[in-house]
């Protein structure tokens, strides 16, 4: 069964919500899985060792998990117009992953969310592409063709779902939800098309 592993960082709950209605897409697949993972924080201070659980939420994502994935969608908060160091401290160790070519042919797609209409959300969403596209996947956007990508008025583009968290407003709006759920789905069959071909 073609399982989608869905990774992410997230601070103060706004990129989780993300990922939880991009799982949705995904699980609307019929014979496709999604893994919802996240990644520790990092920090230059080393007081004590990261749980190797975290307190909440899910579990903290290993190199095999996504070695294995037959696709693969990121998500991380804006850090002026970049990905998180979390997620790219994870990114930094998948070496192993790209010699061995384990992700080469797979699909995989982004997401983010930002305080700000203009937080960099475009560029954020491109620096994650940067290493999907060293290791070989098959990028995946949104297409115009979907209403919600012309009528959102928070976050969503063709690179990527997205959300706007402006100031006294709470949770995603309906484009939003609907736009990280269409690209779930848009992973996920292409998962399920490419991973006979991918494990041959």
């Amino acid at each position: 069964m073609p399982e989608v592993l869905i990774l992410y960082y997230s601070r103060n709950g706004a990129t989780a919500e993300l990922a939880r209605h991009v799982c949705r897409g995904v699980e609307s697949v019929e014979g496709v899985t999604a893994r919802l993972r996240t990644v520790p924080a990092v920090t230059t201070v080393i007081e004590a060792p990261a749980p190797p659980v975290p307190a909440s939420g899910p579990p903290y994502a290993t190199h095999a998990e996504l070695a294995a994935c037959d696709g693969l969608v990121l998500g991380s908060p804006t850090r002026f117009g970049n990905m998180a160091a979390p997620l790219k401290y994870f990114l930094d160790g998948t070496a192993s992953t790209w010699t061995s070519g384990d992700l080469v042919g797979k699909p995989a797609a982004v997401f983010t969310s930002t305080s700000t209409a203009h937080g960099g959300q475009e560029s954020t969403l491109l620096s994650m592409m940067l290493p999907l596209l060293h290791h070989g996947m098959v990028l995946v956007g949104l297409p115009y063709t979907e209403p919600a990508l012309t009528t959102t008025r928070g976050g969503g583009s063709p690179y990527g779902a997205g959300h706007v968290a402006r100031a006294g407003e709470t949770g995603l709006s309906a484009d939003e939800k609907d736009l990280a759920r269409l690209l779930g789905r848009r992973v996920a069959e292409l998962a399920a098309r490419l991973a006979p071909r991918a494990k041959a």
